[in-house]
């Protein structure tokens, strides 16, 4: 007889749980379709189906940032230490127009936070650009370094960096430097002791296994960011290592964009290191003085922070919202292009108003089954009009969006679920003719030695491929 009750009571605690996981996804799932499976497979799959949904279908990422930043673990849209900034009215760019000033008013919107006038941008290409650039500003740093990156080798660029940071904090300049945790395994010996040895105070962001009792393989700080006295800054897509030295195929080196910008921008450049900073190692450090405008600054930008924590995807909404204002010519790059259904509607509904659309992917990926994934979206894209070209090797992995020939959308993100959903990304937003057109440039400049990818050579893979691209397809969200 007490069996029978035990099953009873079991029967009702697994009835109970499905009935409430079912309400959950009902509540919370956005997706109407994906909300519908999720209850049929609750209610209809005894006993697991409730199981599957809270392993699989509640998206515990986003939850357990917006976990820290209730708690006041940082996170926040500015640091509590970072400086108040009230954005002010939109400013009037030298270059008006109708779709300009409906992208103005959306990206203030969505940022919250204000565009800022009389920047000054340098575009530097490759590492052997970048690093003697970076290099050199850290050497002559007065007041303080912070760096912030993904990836910090530990070769001989990797030293040598430490060595210009370890010779400023000597110098009595403040310095910090945060490092991914999951970034800093590309190397053996990590950066990270390198930098403890020379006594230059450095932390690891968010830890795979944490003091919190968490696995973290997602929530990873994606940024590259660099400011010397609250004067320049330095952010795009490169890391720091020998891979990024220069472009010699055989090296299986790494061809990059990456920016150094003085003005007004530096400062919320350093605000976001404040915040992850702060975030990785509960030390509030004072923001530098606010940078004034320069002279021949002309780029109107803002700095623009994007993660699991926001309350929507923030990226995702400006890339869509640019290209639904663009009119006459879209330019996007990037390593890895994975688009969502919105990404694709807003592209195709781009070409179908008669705007040239032009996509270049790396030819060759170093990571082989995100470009199979990508492989499966090209045909929707081709067969609406978007031209796509694959880049011959090295490996690209440089990212922007132009629209026209006045916004450009750079920094660290790719067009990815992980870029856009699960990483810590920072990226600037550019209103300048000057710097839309020098970016014109170098992407037509490449687009020339490019393959064009034609609808026919996408329908013409062989039946394996085709069925190896679509599995890898499916795996879209995590990829």
């Amino acid at each position: 007889m007490l069996l029978h009750y035990l099953n009873w009571l079991f029967g009702l605690l697994l009835l109970g749980a499905a009935l409430f996981s079912a309400g959950h996804a009902l509540l919370y799932r956005r997706d109407p379709r994906a909300a519908l499976v999720w209850i049929v497979i609750c209610l209809f799959v005894p006993g697991i189906g409730f199981g599957l949904y809270w392993l699989l279908g509640v998206n515990r990422i986003r939850t357990r940032a917006r976990n820290w930043q209730a708690c006041g673990r940082g996170m926040h849209w500015l640091a509590p230490a970072a400086r108040e900034v009230v954005i002010s009215a939109d400013p009037v760019p030298p270059f008006p127009a109708e779709n300009l000033a409906a992208l103005l008013h959306f990206s203030n919107a969505v940022t919250r936070r204000p565009l800022l006038p009389g920047n000054r941008l340098t575009i530097l290409i490759n590492g052997s650009e970048i690093f003697p650039a970076m290099l050199r500003a850290i050497a002559k740093a007065e007041r303080n370094v912070f760096l912030s990156t993904y990836i910090f080798g530990s070769d001989e660029i990797g030293r040598r960096f430490i060595t210009e940071l370890a010779a400023a904090a000597q110098r009595g300049v403040t310095v910090r430097v945060l490092i991914d945790a999951l970034g800093e395994r590309y190397s053996l010996p990590s950066a990270r002791t390198l930098l403890t040895r020379a006594g230059i105070p450095t932390a690891r962001f968010l830890p795979p296994f944490s003091s919190w009792g968490m696995f973290h393989l997602h929530l990873r700080n994606h940024r590259k960011l660099l400011t010397v006295d609250g004067k320049t800054g330095f952010t795009g897509g490169i890391n720091i290592g020998r891979s990024w030295l220069s472009s010699k195929i055989d090296r299986g080196d790494v061809v990059d964009l990456h920016f150094r910008a003085v003005g007004p921008v530096v400062a919320q450049i350093e605000d976001t290191f404040l915040e992850d900073w702060q975030f990785a190692t509960g030390e509030e450090l004072v923001p530098s003085p606010h940078p004034l405008p320069v002279e021949e600054g002309n780029a109107f930008c803002r700095g623009i922070t994007a993660g699991p924590n926001e309350d929507f995807e923030k990226l995702r909404w400006l890339v869509a919202g640019a290209l639904d204002c663009a009119r006459q010519r879209v330019r996007i790059m990037t390593p890895y292009f994975i688009p969502d259904r919105g990404l694709v509607s807003s592209i195709n509904s781009a070409a179908l108003r008669g705007v040239k659309v032009e996509i270049i992917l790396p030819g060759s990926s170093n990571l082989p089954y995100v470009h199979w994934a990508t492989r499966a979206y090209l045909w929707e894209l081709l067969d609406y009009g978007a031209r796509i070209f694959y880049r011959p090797a090295p490996f690209a992995h440089s990212k922007l969006l132009l629209v026209d020939n006045f916004f450009a959308l750079v920094g660290s993100a790719n067009l990815d679920p992980r870029s856009l959903r699960l990483n810590f990304e920072f990226n600037l937003e550019v209103f300048d003719p000057q710097t839309v057109k020098f970016l014109a440039d170098h992407f037509e400049q490449i687009r020339r030695v490019s393959h064009q990818v034609t609808l026919a050579e996408v329908d013409s893979r062989s039946l394996p491929a085709r069925l190896r691209d679509s599995f890898c397809k499916l795996f879209s969200p995590y990829l």
